[in-house]
């Protein structure tokens, strides 16, 4: 074949350095925020921490001469005014409590367990997920513990270790499946009473159907009552699904908790929005290389060989720290005209905190107030938090679609929502309503509502289908 050659034109869009270190740092929450900045300033050594001034100066790109001839070297402040009026230094405690595996070895230690034993407890015991469960076949660990440690063992023998650790605290440790767990637990109590007995029965021969609870389907098989049937009901309730809860990662203390990226104060009928900068460092250009700069240029602007390559590294080092503080200030200026939309678009809902009163607004809505591109309001709400006189909000939260009513009016899907959860809580329990019914009584409420949205919402919200809602 022939080689020809032509001119082909194409239209391609690229994103620069800057602005992909853009898209990143809005994505950020203030939390990673901090541990970015920090990070970028171990990796560029021309940036530091700043102390607060009062005012701000905005970095512009400049030459190595500008550089040179500055008699200082501008730099951002993110903070300026946007501190709580109840915000005070604190100290974070730490928790030093002992995580799941540090306490099940613990207890390992007082049975009377040889070398061997003790290395395959401690195997299986870190096999145990958050859980508490092992979800590994026994096969599957042996082959595993023939590879890291180097020992033959069957399965049998790790079934009867297994059996050791069954009998540790949090009862139902180290189960394989949710009836075992529940059998474990209920082995660990005295079978004193009809109920216990009865429970142990219902998890022993009939699990399938209590899990599936077709409850009228085993009070005829056990011939017993609705009251014998529904305290065993009771005595199974009361045991934990999920055994190591309280106990994983230290314990609760060290549960995580929400920092807010915004902070929304409302008095005397006026709102005060401000940009939580708490513990987030203030960075700047260290002068010092600005000076080194300096030293190695002659008075005419000329840079020495042996100097070229420093000049070059300090001068790639300068054009990126001013990139980065370009990026934080355009961040901060994005997240606050963003969430200043927000704020007048659902201002009936800031003032009270009721749901009711959330209007429909989705992701374009802000896009076409702000001049900003959906995707770019997309990461400004994604995982971002705001303090309110109410509680702390998740900004994706106040986004819903609307519904339209049969007076052609919108509502939002928040509204939908509560009447479902309403309808549901008020039902009557024996004979839960199914998602027939509840559409009915919304249309009837004059929403235009199809049973496919309801089963959506109902999901959404977390509720179950009406036979699992079914109680006796």
């Amino acid at each position: 074949m022939a080689i020809h050659q032509k001119q082909v034109m194409t239209l391609q869009q690229k994103l620069s350095p800057q602005q992909i270190q853009m898209i990143k740092l809005l994505e950020l929450p203030t939390v990673q925020l901090e541990q970015r900045i920090k990070q970028e300033i171990e990796e560029n050594i021309v940036l530091e921490e700043a102390e607060q001034q009062n005012e701000e100066e905005e970095p512009q790109q400049i030459s190595v001469d500008e550089y040179l001839r500055e008699d200082d070297t501008p730099a951002y402040k993110m903070r300026a005014n946007n501190y709580s009026k109840d915000d005070k230094p604190r100290q974070i405690p730490l928790s030093g409590g002992r995580s799941l595996q540090e306490y099940l070895i613990e207890q390992l230690g007082y049975r009377n367990l040889s070398e061997e034993e003790m290395r395959l407890a401690v195997y299986l015991v870190g096999s145990i997920d958050e859980d508490g469960y092992l979800r590994r076949d026994l096969e599957s660990v042996a082959d595993d513990i023939a590879f890291t440690l180097g020992e033959e063992v069957s399965p049998e023998r790790l079934e009867a270790i297994l059996k050791v650790i069954h009998d540790l605290e949090p009862a139902g440790i180290g189960a394989r499946n949710l009836r075992e767990c529940l059998l474990l637990q209920l082995s660990q109590l005295p079978m004193t009473t009809r109920s216990r007995r009865l429970a142990r029965k219902i998890l022993t021969s009939y699990f399938d159907e209590f899990a599936k609870k077709h409850y009228e389907k085993l009070i005829s098989r056990l011939q017993v009552t609705e009251d014998e049937f529904r305290d065993a009901i009771a005595e199974i309730r009361h045991l934990s699904p999920k055994p190591a809860n309280g106990y994983s990662d230290g314990g609760s203390d060290a549960a995580p908790y929400v920092v807010p990226d915004f902070i929304l104060d409302y008095h005397d009928g006026r709102f005060e929005l401000s940009l939580n900068s708490y513990n987030v460092p203030d960075v700047r250009i260290n002068r010092r290389y600005v000076e080194m700069m300096r030293d190695m240029v002659s008075s005419d602007g000329r840079v020495q060989e042996k100097n070229r390559e420093a000049v070059q590294f300090v001068k790639n080092k300068i054009d990126s720290a001013k990139w980065f503080i370009s990026a934080i200030k355009q961040r901060r200026d994005t997240l606050m005209r963003t969430m200043q939309e927000i704020l007048d678009f659902q201002q009936e809902y800031f003032k009270t905190g009721d749901q009711s009163k959330l209007r429909p607004m989705i992701l374009k809505d802000i896009a076409d107030r702000t001049g900003l591109d959906v995707s770019t309001i997309s990461r400004v709400v994604n995982s971002k938090y705001v303090q309110t006189q109410f509680g702390i909000i998740l900004l994706k939260s106040l986004f819903s679609e609307a519904m339209q009513t049969a007076s052609g009016g919108e509502v939002s899907s928040y509204e939908i929502k509560n009447i479902l959860r309403s309808c549901i809580d008020d039902e009557d329990k024996r004979r839960p309503l199914t998602d027939e019914t509840l559409m009915d009584i919304l249309n009837d409420k004059g929403y235009c509502i199809a049973r496919r949205t309801v089963a959506k919402y109902r999901e959404m919200l977390g509720i179950p289908v009406a036979r699992l809602r079914k109680q006796i």
